[in-house]
């Protein structure tokens, strides 16, 4: 018997997340300790999965029907390749490390836990969708714990920063189902049942050069905004500086990695979008090239280190905007190590965050100055994580950065 082990990757959290809900009050230290157990499991399974040949990666799927009716058909499809595989693992690794990070977290620790391993559901679940229901439900669940994480554990401005947050990610996300709905409709228009698999609506009729035109752009637009792409960024620099440290680590680490995950998922799939490669070819590499100016400059401009970060992840951003503009198989590699080594760069930094805000009292960089002598284990890895960020040889973030150059 084959075991779905797509499923419990997705189960494992889930579980987790409701156990860890109901242990408050004096249990809170056991919350923390279940928290660990499930994302270090989920962990564990990541890794297998790295462990397998790529060609076998395929005989994974699981496909169960969980809606037939009216000529519709929605399938729990889990899927998973050469793409998704890492952005599983990247999520995994994240999310056990900021659970061990945030220890610390003694103020209803156990929502606090049950939050992150429920933004691990929904992460798993949208990085390893191969049906279009599924991938949308998955993208809004990612949605609701983050919103708590930053309103309830954030900072003075946490409301207000939540409730932007939620709402510019909200509004993007329905256009982007507005995208979907009218690529599976349209593509399945002569079927006899309309499927929301990936592989059906691919294999279906291709849509017109408007069409596809048009749906590209719905379908980008909710994307850039996750990405986030200026000018559509706004939300990021005040949900990055309200939020926790471990909300900010999921945040820029995996979070942002969805939008250029459905980017190269979805708009670059040549069976759907083809003619419309030609017309958003420019405006991707445009925007791109402006998100990696505008970050760099806005990155100067602060004096909070936090918000530094949060601005460098546009520019980075940018730079995997670009790669995927390019269109080509190189500038697509080098787009997705781009997007890997940044969430690992960019939850090192954050987590540096944290700890100059929980051990100095400050994120203000005019008064962290001469640090090494007083914290040298906290400046080795903040210099690491800034020398891996622009990209010194060696080090992560110049393979990346160096590849699409």
């Amino acid at each position: 018997m084959d075991i779905p082990i797509l499923s419990i990757m997705v189960l494992v959290p889930l579980v987790g997340a409701l156990a860890t809900l109901f242990m408050g009050g004096s249990r809170s230290s056991m919350a923390k300790i279940v928290a660990a157990v499930f994302s270090l499991v989920t962990l564990v399974l990541a890794v297998y999965l790295l462990t397998i040949d790529s060609c076998k990666l395929a005989d994974l799927t699981e496909n169960y029907v969980w809606f037939k009716a009216a000529g519709i058909q929605m399938n729990i499809i889990f899927q998973i390749d050469g793409l998704s595989i890492l952005m599983v693992f990247l999520t995994a690794l994240l999310v056990f490390l900021v659970v061990l990070f945030s220890w610390h977290e003694e103020t209803n620790a156990n929502y606090y836990h049950a939050l992150l391993l429920a933004m691990e559901v929904g992460l798993m679940g949208v990085y390893m969708a191969a049906d279009y229901f599924l991938f949308y439900i998955m993208w809004e669940v990612t949605l609701i714990p983050m919103f708590f994480l930053i309103s309830w554990y954030g900072g003075p401005r946490r409301h207000y920063s939540a409730i932007k947050f939620f709402i510019y990610t909200h509004v993007a996300s329905v256009i982007m189902m507005i995208g979907i709905f009218i690529v599976v409709f349209t593509s399945q228009s002569g079927a006899d049942v309309v499927s929301f698999a990936f592989a059906d609506v691919a294999a279906g009729t291709a849509l017109s050069e408007v069409m596809q035109v048009f749906v590209f752009g719905l379908l980008f637009f909710g994307f850039a905004v996750k990405m986030p792409v200026p000018p559509f960024h706004t939300w990021l620099p005040d949900a990055h500086v309200e939020a926790p440290t471990g909300g900010s680590v999921l945040l820029a680490g995996v979070m942002l990695k969805m939008g250029s995950y459905g980017i190269i998922r979805i708009c670059l799939n040549a069976d759907l979008f083809s003619l419309a490669f030609e017309f958003w070819q420019p405006v991707m590499i445009g925007l791109g090239l402006f998100a990696m100016v505008y970050g760099a400059y806005a990155c100067i401009a602060q004096n909070d280190l936090k918000k530094m970060v949060a601005y460098s992840s546009i520019s980075h951003m940018g730079m995997v905007l670009v790669g995927m503009g390019c269109m080509s198989e190189i500038g697509i590699q080098f787009a997705i190590f781009q997007m890997f080594a940044h969430g690992i760069i960019s939850g090192v930094l954050f987590m540096v965050c944290g700890a100059a805000g929980h051990n100095f009292g400050t994120r203000d960089m005019r008064l962290l100055g001469g640090m090494a002598g007083k914290a040298s284990v906290f400046a080795t890895f903040m210099m690491f994580g800034f020398m891996a960020s622009l990209g010194l040889p060696g080090l992560m973030g110049f393979i990346a950065e160096f590849g699409l150059l």
